[in-house]
């Protein structure tokens, strides 16, 4: 079986991306990308991020998850930390997360530090969730085998049933991660596959140093 792509071709041409049109801080220009791309309308989920992780067979692996908040300090998301990529973080907290709007031609791919947030972030954002994604936590036991999708599903009507008139408390084995950038880049697709690529590099853990990448 095989298919040839190479006649796949696009002229990227929406934007560019220029040192003297551009903030300093790499989380300002972020903010302002992250507002011109929910403005266009163009993308269902534009918090949806692929998070790569080292897991503990020695292999990268990488999946979406979604962005639930970002600040000065970093991006958080949430997830079961018993989960593959939990352990994974657990062991090597080194992670890339990078975001893909097509429709802007653009790309964000960030290097950092994943840590646990503290329990009460955790709870807070836990007790805002629906109920149904509450339960959803607690019938998972993400990335381990099951028999069957029944399984899952005979587990959640049990809980539907324990829970009906009970508070859904957040479990221990879930919660968020906040990932430190050390290094962010950002990719404005341009024509003639000359793309503007400018990383950002976290110097003496204040300062950030920018500079060009040829594409």
């Amino acid at each position: 079986m095989q298919k040839d792509l190479s006649g796949y071709r696009k002229s990227y041409e929406k934007s560019a991306l220029l040192e003297d049109r551009i903030s300093n801080n790499p989380m300002q220009l972020f903010q302002t990308w992250f507002y011109e791309v929910e403005e266009s309308n163009g993308i269902d989920e534009p918090n949806a991020m692929t998070v790569s992780t080292i897991g503990l067979d020695g292999f990268p692996k990488s999946r979406v998850v979604l962005l639930k908040k970002y600040t000065h300090e970093g991006f958080i998301f949430y997830t079961n930390y018993n989960s593959e990529k939990g352990k994974a973080i657990e062991e090597n907290p080194k992670v890339c997360i990078s975001f893909f709007w097509p429709n802007l031609e653009r790309q964000v791919i960030i290097k950092g530090n994943a840590g646990k947030l503290a329990k009460n972030l955790s709870d807070g954002y836990f007790e805002s969730r629906p109920d149904g994604s509450k339960l959803g936590a607690l019938v998972s036991d993400q990335s381990k085998v099951i028999a069957s999708r029944e399984v899952l599903e005979r587990k959640l009507r049990e809980l539907e049933k324990e829970y009906a008139d009970k508070e859904i408390s957040r479990p221990e084995h879930w919660g968020g991660y906040l990932v430190k950038p050390a290094s962010m880049e950002f990719w404005q697709g341009r024509p003639n596959r000359l793309h503007d690529r400018i990383r950002y590099s976290l110097t003496n853990g204040v300062d950030w140093k920018m500079e060009r990448l040829a594409p």
